[in-house]
């Protein structure tokens, strides 16, 4: 019997001219050092155009820039691509109770603004770092604050909430400068106040913008301002495996890339092509065995088993959209442990998950860090349930064992 791979392949430009568009909103941290400037010098140096624009005042919360006629000017003025939102440097990571009441809302009413202005707009929300030494103001009131590790933990942990609660993307900065404090721990990124980035943590910022916004490779900058090769060298290859070997964790290429299409075997090689993508035109397909369509949702048969790449182009929001899979057709028996027998649904979920024509050994649930977790997997006639309920949102992963061959399927809880 003849089964479907398929692999989801990054697709982006290497080095094609890039155009963007970007509005950043945020306060002191991203003004320090004319962060949108470093950005578009970064860009500049590979060829590509950052046309941006900024509203930075000190202190700024979400709250302030809702009702700021100037952020609401600015928001209006342009068909940005992102809108980078960046929020007071403590309040995410203050107790819950309170992100929930003045934080998290006024993330969704920006993101709420800035689609009204232009649907096709992306929230990028700049995940902004711990102290160097913790919060000492909040230490007393909220332990959790006492130390870098601490706070960045709440710091990441709200971003990505903001980011999937809104169909946002992270530019995670924070990420990278963790990455920085414990492989180079000579790059000092904080300036004296211990709080505000020095040059090299605007860099870091800024190299990891970069490769958010293009998708493209950090290491081909060749804009290191007045950092020295080696210290700009560092700091690039932090984000080329921080951000761009890692894709998918910080939603880039998923919540901004408004092509998607699933595929399926109907019966020996033919395939069923969907395209999930609204309001979309000029379709085109190229199956990578020299055969093409123009259908919305094709039917192509494979003439012999391998390995394909399947490419779908399309214009949606007045720009083309590519989005590329890696089809691997081969004759398996029905013994054979493969991906294709399981039907995992629905994905997303907001909590339970059924995994059907299942046959394994060991079953475990981790989440984007690699850490497993203890969950309860209940056994029916016919499938399995998975209860994320109690989880928060975000990305998991189960891995499914059968003798020594092993299967990882990602869920996405809501």
């Amino acid at each position: 019997m003849k089964y479907l791979y398929i692999t989801l392949l990054s697709f982006c430009s290497l080095f094609a001219q890039t155009t963007k568009k970007v509005l950043f909103l945020g306060n002191s941290y991203t003004h320090y050092n004319n962060l949108p400037l470093l950005v578009s010098q970064m860009a500049t140096s590979t060829n590509d155009i950052l046309i941006q624009d900024s509203n930075t005042p000190g202190g700024y919360r979400f709250f302030d820039h809702i009702t700021n006629p100037t952020t609401l000017t600015k928001i209006a003025a342009n068909q940005w691509d992102y809108v980078v939102l960046q929020e007071q440097s403590q309040m995410p990571a203050f107790p819950i109770n309170y992100v929930n009441q003045n934080v998290f809302p006024y993330a969704t009413q920006l993101a709420d603004l800035i689609k009204q202005n232009y649907d096709c707009s992306v929230p990028m929300f700049y995940t902004t770092w711990g102290r160097k030494n913790g919060d000492a103001q909040n230490c007393p009131t909220q332990p959790a604050l006492c130390t870098y590790t601490g706070m960045d933990d709440l710091l990441q942990q709200r971003y990505r909430t903001m980011a999937e609660n809104n169909k946002g993307v992270l530019s995670p900065v924070a990420a990278v400068w963790r990455y920085i404090r414990a492989n180079h721990p000579s790059i000092e990124l904080y300036s004296s106040d211990e709080s505000h980035p020095s040059l090299e943590g605007s860099m870091a910022a800024a190299y990891t913008f970069y490769t958010a916004i293009f998708k493209k490779d950090p290491t081909l900058v060749t804009f290191n301002s007045t950092l020295s090769a080696i210290t700009a060298a560092n700091i690039k290859n932090a984000v080329k495996t921080i951000v761009f070997n890692d894709m998918e964790n910080w939603l880039l290429d998923i919540n901004d890339n408004f092509t998607h299409f699933t595929a399926s075997i109907i019966s020996g090689n033919n395939v069923q092509f969907t395209n999930d993508t609204q309001n979309a035109s000029n379709i085109s397909w190229n199956f990578g065995d020299g055969g093409t369509s123009t259908q919305q949702n094709p039917t192509h048969n494979f003439a012999t088993n391998g390995t394909y790449t399947v490419t779908m182009t399309l214009e949606v929001c007045g720009k083309t959209y590519t989005k590329t899979h890696e089809i691997t057709i081969s004759t398996l028996s029905n013994d054979v442990f493969s991906k294709n027998k399981i039907q995992l649904y629905p994905n997303p979920t907001t909590d339970i998950v059924n995994l059907s024509n299942l046959n394994f050994d060991e079953l475990k649930v981790f989440d984007v860090t690699g850490k497993e977790l203890n969950i309860k997997v209940q056994e029916n006639k016919s499938f399995y349930q998975i209860n994320f309920d109690r989880f928060a949102t975000g990305i998991y992963f189960i891995q499914i064992r059968k003798g020594k061959e092993i299967e990882t399927l990602k869920v996405i809880k809501k």
